[in-house]
């Protein structure tokens, strides 16, 4: 048996990494050193798994549950709209009630309901073109595309009138700022206010569609709040807000990342621009290359188990490091480079794993490649033009000021 002595002392030898620091860097030669030295690392906020084979299986570990509470509780608010919703929302729940609350939206990304979005989607990502040509090719590229294109997307799919996309888009972007909260509690503020105007918002919608419901998904989750008392009053705001959330912020960013990447490797556009049909591919290697969910998954051990020989108390976070698998040597020769005419037998990390996979994995990739497809076909490579605002790096980051200027097509 492993005594206590031991376990500290096997702690004690991990590589430590502060992801609080608003100065750390994921892609940095500190992280592939501590890769290089252990699978796994010590952090502020608990365990991170940084190679490929260990975060995959954890990712899949019934013995790990969601760990996001015990990060609520500890570096989260004590009190208001923000801890609420950091310990209501989906990604925290397990059991039955994480079971009825997904049940409740799975039938929203069906591929039938994916596929009916298509037409609006490539709609959407040609007008949003049309503008950056009409331009010059020259724009802030987050606030002219990667924002609205799947702001327009999430919102259409939920009922909400073209007019109200951006504003909710607004509050949507404010709300994300949750996946970044650390021990710097600066930006909560900015948390509840876009949950408060999220909030007020749904009741007025709520209001209108108990008199007129539609072909939505936001139609159907009342419907089955009324008929089957599914969920109570809290639970459907914060569950439309997680859908918001998740569908919105997630693939902006992403495409944010891809532009940034695509701007290191000129080439690679080129050959997009050639052959349209390696998008789906593309959307896969940036995916690996530069995910924007950093940390694409907060565990908590629901027992003491010990896994590659090291003892992990109940309770203790692990959180699984997406860019740091996905560049893992030992599974990704040349993991370093970009190149999206390689083809990966590795599935990616970006959207999670076991019960917790995210269901709007389709939705996204769909989104990315039509955005690709467009803007390649449209625009030469894009080139930054200054500085980058990066969103913080805990959880969920990206671009939050892109400049970009792309050439004309």
């Amino acid at each position: 048996m492993t005594t206590v002595e031991e376990t500290e002392t096997a702690w004690e030898n991990l590589p430590f990494l502060d992801i609080t620091d608003p100065a750390f860097v994921w892609d940095s030669a500190e992280v592939a050193e501590a890769r290089e030295r252990s699978w796994i690392a010590g952090t502020p906020l608990g365990l991170l798994v940084l190679r490929y084979a260990e975060a995959h299986s954890l990712s899949r570990d019934p013995r790990l549950v969601s760990g996001f509470r015990e990060v609520v509780d500890l570096v989260g608010p004590a009190e208001g709209l923000v801890r609420e919703f950091m310990r209501d929302f989906m990604q925290s729940l397990e059991g039955p009630d994480h079971r009825r609350l997904r049940g409740l939206v799975t039938h929203g990304f069906t591929s039938r309901r994916i596929n009916a979005l298509k037409p609006f989607i490539r709609a959407t990502a040609e007008r949003l073109a049309d503008e950056l040509v009409a331009a010059g090719g020259a724009c802030e590229f987050v606030s002219a595309y990667a924002d609205p294109l799947p702001a327009a997307v999430v919102c259409e799919m939920l009922g909400f009138p073209p007019e109200d996309h951006a504003v909710v888009g607004r509050w949507c972007k404010n709300t994300n700022l949750v996946l970044a909260l650390g021990p710097d509690q600066s930006r909560v503020f900015e948390v509840e206010e876009g949950l408060a105007g999220m909030y007020g918002y749904f009741e007025k919608v709520v209001q209108k569609l108990k008199e007129n419901p539609g072909d939505d998904l936001f139609s159907d989750i009342l419907r089955a709040q009324q008929e089957d008392d599914a969920l109570d009053d809290r639970e459907l705001r914060t569950l439309i807000a997680t859908l918001l959330v998740a569908g919105y912020q997630t693939t902006s960013h992403q495409l944010g990342h891809a532009m940034v990447a695509f701007s290191q490797y000129p080439e690679q556009w080129a050959l997009l621009r050639e052959r349209p049909e390696l998008a789906p591919q593309a959307v896969e290697e940036v995916l690996r290359w530069c995910p924007t969910t950093t940390v694409v998954a907060t565990k908590a051990a629901a027992e003491t188990f010990t896994f590659n020989d090291l003892l992990i108390p109940a309770g203790t976070p692990v959180w699984l490091c997406a860019h740091s698998a996905q560049r893992d040597p030992l599974v990704f020769e040349d993991g370093d480079r970009f190149d999206i005419t390689v083809k990966r037998d590795t599935g990616t990390l970006a959207f999670g794993g076991g019960t917790h996979f995210c269901l709007g994995a389709a939705l996204a990739r769909l989104e990315l490649a039509e955005a690709l497809q467009v803007l390649s076909a449209r625009l030469d490579a894009p080139q930054v033009t200054g500085p980058i605002t990066w969103r913080p790096s805990t959880g969920v980051s990206g671009p939050d000021v892109l400049p970009l200027r792309f050439g004309g097509a």
